[in-house]
Order: structure tokens, then sequence, then C-alpha cells
């Protein structure tokens, strides 16, 4: 009777322990899989090093049940980590098939919308059936089917214009930011409408950048009043943080992939680069990059690269991270452009799956393909007859909605390889 309890509570000790560490072990596979590295590097001697070792998890002090957890976790671990190569191959050839293709977006005649009101914002829903659109101080939202919109609902009890919005991606919910300093986060109710289930008077002043990681628990915003906040998910969403460095005011915010760096530039003529601490548990800023000319654009393309656009120069930025300092310097200045690029929001966007890279500048919408050898190849501009472009990309790089106040039209165009 002794031993069969014995051997009861050993097979559940043997289950909760294979179960909980093997999440674990999958955890950091998933990690080290999130860096920019080709896929040579992976499988050479240095970077094997650096995968999680089986010995290194001592799960329990008896060496006979180790053994039998470790024979049991070895394959499956070696199988995890060679699916993650797989698909690191498969997307390097990929991207390699997006390399040799010339693209553009195509308007689709007769499906605009006149719209008289200012839109300053858009957001696409994460399978692009939903867009949200920010009139003023309404928030429009369209069915997008087919390459058209439907109006289902608005949003008119706004308080000030609706200068952000974004999706999210894992669950029925929007966030907005206002003029008047304000986030909220909008949800579905039981009768499938949007209604506002959270206000956060946020900034002092006029938000003018918003963004959200990628397992949706942290938000990062910008502000006129100079500062970069970031709240956290708890019952609600609390402010965590506030980083005061810049002078004047935030214009541009980007997360990096690896999800532990931001990047800030604002009207002072500078840009921050802000790390994640793990041993202190909040964002300290790293690097200040002094500028010629201020700029209301800037993205990372990945851990290693961001590029900035100046409001005044006639062309765009790349910064490239030093492998030894860890810094990030100007290597190169890409893309000619011209005029005088006036107007913020409108964010750039950088669609990873196509290697696109799409900024606006004065009047123009400059699509960009970054290829493999770190050349950016301008494959189209979009040239409208004013400098009051607003817009905003699918997440599949497939839809790109804009507003201009020349043809007071919400526009939408296809992309189109050739």
């Amino acid at each position: 009777m002794l031993n069969e309890r014995n051997g009861e509570r050993i097979s559940c000790t043997y289950d909760n322990y294979f179960s909980n560490h093997l999440i674990k072990i999958y955890n950091l596979i998933d990690q080290i899989f999130i860096f920019d590295n080709p896929i040579n590097t992976i499988n050479n001697v240095k970077s094997q090093q650096s995968l999680p070792k089986i010995n290194q998890f001592h799960i329990i002090y008896q060496s006979n049940f180790q053994s039998i957890i470790l024979s049991e976790l070895t394959p499956l671990i070696s199988s995890k980590i060679s699916s993650k190569l797989q698909l690191k191959q498969d997307q390097n050839i990929h991207s390699q098939s997006y390399n040799q293709k010339t693209f553009n977006y195509q308007i689709i005649e007769n499906n605009s919308i006149k719209q008289e009101k200012y839109c300053f914002s858009f957001a696409f829903n994460k399978n692009c059936s939903t867009v949200a659109v920010g009139c003023i101080n309404q928030i429009i939202i369209y069915e997008f089917k087919y390459d058209m919109f439907k109006q289902i609902q608005v949003l008119d009890l706004l308080p000030g214009c609706v200068n952000t919005l974004n999706f999210m991606k894992n669950s029925d919910q929007f966030i907005s930011g206002d003029d008047n300093g304000n986030i909220s986060i909008w949800s579905i109710n039981n009768n499938n409408s949007w209604v506002c289930s959270q206000t956060i008077k946020g900034h002092n002043y006029s938000i003018t950048c918003l963004i959200v990681n990628k397992i949706e628990d942290l938000i990062i915003s910008g502000s006129y009043d100079r500062t970069i906040q970031f709240r956290v998910k708890q019952n609600e969403w609390i402010c965590s943080q506030t980083i005061t460095e810049h002078q004047n005011f935030v214009y541009s915010l980007s997360l990096n992939d690896q999800q532990n760096q931001v990047i800030s530039c604002g009207r002072d003529k500078l840009i921050l680069l802000i790390e994640y601490s793990e041993q202190n548990k909040n964002w300290i800023v790293v690097q200040k990059i002094y500028v010629d000319c201020y700029g209301h654009r800037l993205g990372f393309i990945n851990n290693n690269i961001f590029s900035f656009k100046p409001k005044e120069s006639n062309s765009m930025h790349v910064y490239e991270k030093n492998s030894v300092n860890k810094q990030f310097i100007k290597t190169k200045e890409v893309i000619p452009n011209q005029g005088n690029d006036g107007r913020n929001l409108f964010p750039q966007q950088y669609i990873k799956l196509k290697q696109l890279l799409l900024n606006r500048h004065n009047k123009y919408i400059n699509c960009i393909r970054i290829i493999q050898n770190g050349e950016f190849k301008l494959e189209q501009i979009i040239q409208f007859g004013t400098n009051s472009i607003f817009g905003s990309l699918s997440d599949d790089g497939n839809s790109l909605v804009t507003w201009d106040d020349l043809s007071k039209e919400i526009q939408i165009r296809k992309y189109t390889e050739q």
C-alpha cells in the first residue's frame, strides 16, 4: 500500500516537473530565436553554446529520476529547436523571393469614401476585416470586405481629436489616444457594439504616438507634454514609469523585435534609445543621439537597424548598432526626398513578411523594399497634391488606407506584385 502511494506521488511529481520545465525550456528557445540571426549563425558552434543545455535544468535531486526526465526532454527539445530552424529557413527563402519582385499599390477605383472631416488615424484589426478611422472627435468603424468599406458604427462622444488608433491582436479591443491626453480602451459588448471600457487621463497635452508590445501587457505613449509613459496591464492599465528626457514634443516611438528597446524622436533634435533593465525592472535611457534636424518618424527594421526621417533632409537616415559598444550610429543616407515634411502622425511602418518599409514625406508616400544585403530600394512613390496625408498599412501589407485634405476621401490601395 505504501509503495503504491509512493508510486502515485512520484508519478504526479514527474508529470508536474516534466510539464513545467518543458514549458520553461520552450520559452527559452523562443527567446533565442527572436534575435535576427541569419540561419547559418544558428548552426555554428558559438550559437549552439548559447542554446539551453539539458544539464542546466536541475529538475529534482534524485539522479535516477532526473535521468528519466532528461531522457524524455532531450528529443522534445531537439524537435523544438529543429522546428524553429526550419521556420527560419522557410522565412529566409520566402524573403529571398520577395527581394526579386517589384511591387506597387494600386488604388481601388470607385471604392473611396467621401469624408469632409480630417482623418488623423487609422487601424486595421488582426484579420483586416475591420478598419477604425479617427475623424476629428469621432471614431468610425467600418467592415472591410472585398476591398470595400461598410460603415457599422460611429463613436462620437469623444472629448478631443483622435490622433492614434491601435487594434489589439490577441483580443477584441482597440486603443485610442486623443489631443486631450486621454487613452481609451474600446471593447466589444454582448450586442456586438464597440464601447469604451476604460479611459485613462494619461498626458497633460496631446498624445502624438502610441505603441503596444507583442504580448499586449504594455502600452507606451508619447505626447506634446514632452514625456514618454509606460503603462502595464493589471486589473486596469496603470502608469508604471515616465521618461522625461525630451525637452520638446515627442513625435514617434518604435519597439524592437526583441521587445526590450524603444526609440523615440522629438522636436528637440534628440533620438532616445531606452532599454528595459531586467535587473532593475524598469526602462532606462542608454543612449542619446543628437541630430541636426528633428524628424516626425522613425522605426526599427530589426534589433540592429532603425531608420529616421529628418523633417528638412532630402534623405532617410539609417542607424546601425555597433557590435562592440552596442551603441547606434548613422551609417548611411538613402531614398532621396523632396520638400519639407511639416506633418506628424501617420507613423512609419515596416512589414517584415514583405520586407516593406512605408514612410511618408511631404506630399509623398515612399514604398521601400529592404533587400537582404541591406540595400533600401525605392519601389514606388505615391504622390498627393497636399502634405496633409494620413493613413496606415494592414499588418500583412496588402492594404493601404489613406485620407488627404485635397481629395477629402478615404482611399484604399492594394499591394500588387509585378
